[in-house]
């Protein structure tokens, strides 16, 4: 006969399965997130279950909880895990020492946002409610989704989509689930929904930056639909500016064109400010210098300079703030770079490099890998090195960008046929080297 353990819930939910040992739980548990994470390398060890069955056991990581859910069709907090109490987490010494508050909200609070999404704070959506049947969903869980989402994208433009983009795909699923079986009224129906479209689209941002591109075009695509279904014109306007740059990286100019003309179209229906207007014409500024055509491309980035002069506005959305005059001028570099002009662009992007702050460590780490590629065509070795080791120290702090390793893997080719002249390249290829591996 099994030993009840201390989470009564989690048994109960065991034995309901026909699971009669916690090693068989394991295994259950271990293939119902393997499905739906769609992460072959995930597993739930006994050790880790038993712990579980524990008394009191601490809220589980998102991965785990999105394997619980999927497992026994409901979450952790209808099986016997305790929440947080709080939005605090422990941040490594090394972050602590070079990265300071987040605008919105302290780092700290960001990243446990980030880590234990979406439940680190009691609200009536996360509580138990009586009726396990009835999730009631107001104003304040609105609020704390809308935050959280926000925290998502203001981490990823810091530390990058790397270790971020599974976080997401957890809040997402459960903002689903509340979509799926809460209790609303219609006017938090359409808030929900809005944040889902939102997130989704996010979602497709961080795994483009960490290099899941058949992902990012799958999230980009279901928010695009969503987008058009429910006539969200911004969002629509968001996620084809998204597509449009991950086109120019797939090396389909001719499509980020494209899309960035679509997206120019959605942002005339609901009169999108300055700010937006300068982000499309950029995006495609983008595909048409990967398509070598300077006329169109120099024409864009006109088009872009003088809506961005145009000042902030009370409208302009948040996905839209990253744009600020040091990611304009990094993007200008990088159409100056694939257009051959590799002076004009090591003078933009280091221009950039140096404007850019703290809360955009991922654009000016992209920026400065970008830097030292322009100025390796140009034989300038000590803009290369120098550039190459900036954009590594922010790999040491904390940044997270498989398309920003993959940049500096160029680099690191662009260094090697210098490695017998040049000591500081040779030093510079092990350091990359460790890195990049």
């Amino acid at each position: 006969m099994a030993r009840k353990p201390g989470n009564e819930k989690l048994f109960a939910a065991r034995l309901s399965k026909g699971w009669f040992s916690q090693e068989r739980a394991a295994e259950g548990v271990t293939d119902a997130g393997k499905d739906a994470l769609r992460d072959s390398s995930f597993a739930v060890s006994v050790r880790t279950y038993r712990r579980w069955e524990s008394d009191s056991p601490g809220w589980p990581q998102p991965d785990y909880a999105t394997a619980l859910r999927a497992a026994f069709g409901r979450g952790p907090d209808h099986l016997g895990f305790v929440p947080p109490t709080d939005l605090g987490v422990d941040v490594p010494a090394d972050y602590q020492e070079i990265i300071p508050p987040v605008k919105r909200r302290t780092f700290t609070a960001g990243v446990g946002a980030a880590v234990g999404l979406p439940w680190l704070a009691p609200s009536p959506a996360s509580a138990q409610p009586s009726d396990r049947s009835e999730i009631r969903i107001g104003a304040d869980d609105i609020d704390m989704l809308q935050a959280t989402a926000a925290d998502l994208d203001a981490i990823d433009q810091r530390f990058g989509g790397d270790r971020l983009w599974r976080a997401a795909r957890s809040h997402l699923m459960w903002v689903h689930y509340l979509i799926d079986v809460g209790v609303y009224t219609g006017d938090v129906e359409q808030e929900l929904r809005q944040i889902a479209g939102q997130l989704t689209t996010s979602l497709g941002w961080f795994c483009y930056d960490a290099d899941q591109q058949d992902e990012a075009r799958t999230y980009f695509s279901e928010a695009l639909n969503t987008a058009l279904l429910t006539q969200d014109e911004p969002l629509a306007t968001r996620t084809l500016s998204n597509m449009a740059r991950q086109s120019v990286d797939l090396r389909k100019p001719r499509e980020a064109v494209r899309f960035a003309r679509l997206a120019e179209q959605h942002a005339a229906a609901w009169a999108a400010p300055p700010r937006v207007a300068a982000l499309l014409a950029i995006r495609a500024a983008q595909g048409y210098a990967k398509m070598r055509d300077e006329m169109n491309a120099s024409a864009a980035i006109k088009r872009a300079w003088r809506a961005f002069d145009q000042g902030p506005s009370d409208r302009d959305p948040e996905w839209s703030l990253f744009l600020n005059e040091a990611e304009l001028v990094c993007l200008e570099g990088m159409c100056r770079s694939d257009l051959g002009q590799h002076r004009r662009a090591v003078k933009l992007l280091d221009r950039s490099a140096r404007l850019q702050d703290i809360e955009h460590s991922r654009n000016r780490g992209m920026c400065l890998a970008r830097l030292a590629g322009a100025a390796i065509q140009e034989q300038d070795l000590d803009h290369t090195v120098a550039a190459a080791r900036e954009s590594l120290r922010l790999i040491d702090g904390g940044m997270t960008s498989t398309r920003n390793r993959r940049q500096l893997t160029v680099v690191r080719d662009g260094l090697k046929p210098y490695r017998k002249a040049s000591g500081e390249a040779r030093e510079t290829i092990e350091l990359l080297d460790l890195h990049i591996a």
